[in-house]
């Protein structure tokens, strides 16, 4: 990027520090990736507004350390703006540094250049992004990591694929015994007679035994720490009684019915669109989509010049 095309970087910066401090923002999210000077954006944030800085990649991390700054790790996906405020924003929230009210401001650009976007939302007020407000904490009964763990593989996936063909699947997580009432084993259950170690989501060995799997009909269910009882599972529940948007078919149903009636969370992987969607309680929280999808999100930032 040349620096004609960086002018505009340091002002909406230094304008974040300055929204946040104007709004009382609870929390100023940026990505370590998107602003070249953290330092000085770091030093002009006021108390009450908490600096989180977001990772994603090993890189991202040590940066974050050598400030001194708290931070959270995300995948590294090709996601358009509002995606990446929407990953970033459902795993603060889940690890309860977002909370219903919480005012926010988001600094991203697309992956691999600098900043060019400011956002600031309260949690709440967009109804896409966070639909569970109001709600009990989003991973209450199922831990933490197990449901960022479930995220990622489900990103994963959508944007890898296996074997360059597009994969569909969904994880329920939490609440498995309630869960197992409502569904038929298939006809194979590929984890039946490992030991829970063996089966449990957050052991790295097993993620590509679960994206080779994911390629089979039907859903994962997973207890709340994390451990996997079954794989290609028929779900039965009831129908839900809210309605789903159009073009969302039979997993989407399946998800909304399952987390209706029983305490779990459900993350479908679209196969058709490579959308993500994480559902609770019978309704959809958020979706992220692919950049594929938004082509304006994906062009290169304009140049800006000086006359």
């Amino acid at each position: 990027m040349s620096k004609g095309d960086t002018d505009f970087v340091a002002p909406i910066v230094t304008a974040a520090a300055q929204v946040a401090k104007t709004a009382a923002a609870d929390v100023l999210f940026a990505y370590v990736d998107a602003v070249p000077d953290l330092r000085g954006l770091l030093s002009n944030v006021t108390v009450p507004t908490k600096p989180i800085l977001i990772c994603r990649n090993p890189e991202d991390e040590s940066r974050a350390k050598e400030l001194d700054a708290e931070s959270i790790s995300v995948p590294k996906f090709d996601l358009t703006r509002m995606d990446q405020i929407k990953m970033a924003t459902l795993i603060a929230f889940s690890q309860q540094i977002l909370k219903a009210g919480d005012v926010f401001v988001f600094l991203t650009g697309v992956v691999g250049h600098h900043v060019d976007t400011l956002v600031v939302m309260r949690v709440g007020e967009e109804f896409e992004l966070f639909q569970s407000v109001g709600q009990p904490n989003l991973t209450e009964h199922i831990r933490r990591p197990v449901f960022e763990r479930v995220l990622r593989l489900a990103l994963e996936l959508a944007n890898e694929g296996r074997e360059g063909k597009p994969v569909g699947s969904i994880f329920v997580v939490g609440d498995h015994r309630s869960v197992q009432k409502h569904c038929s084993p298939g006809r194979i259950n590929p984890f039946k007679g490992y030991n829970e170690r063996a089966r449990n989501v957050l052991d790295d060995s097993i993620a590509d035994t679960i994206k080779e799997i994911a390629k089979l009909d039907g859903a994962f269910i997973l207890k709340g720490n994390g451990v996997i009882m079954e794989g290609c599972a028929t779900l039965r529940p009831a129908p839900a009684s809210t309605s789903l948007s159009a073009g969302l078919g039979t997993r989407h149903a399946a998800a909304a019915a399952i987390t209706a009636v029983t305490r779990s969370i459900a993350v479908t992987l679209s196969e058709s669109t490579g959308d993500v969607r994480v559902w609770r309680r019978g309704s959809m929280i958020t979706e992220i989509g692919r950049a594929s999808h938004a082509p304006w999100d994906i062009i290169k930032p304009p140049s800006f010049k000086k006359s």
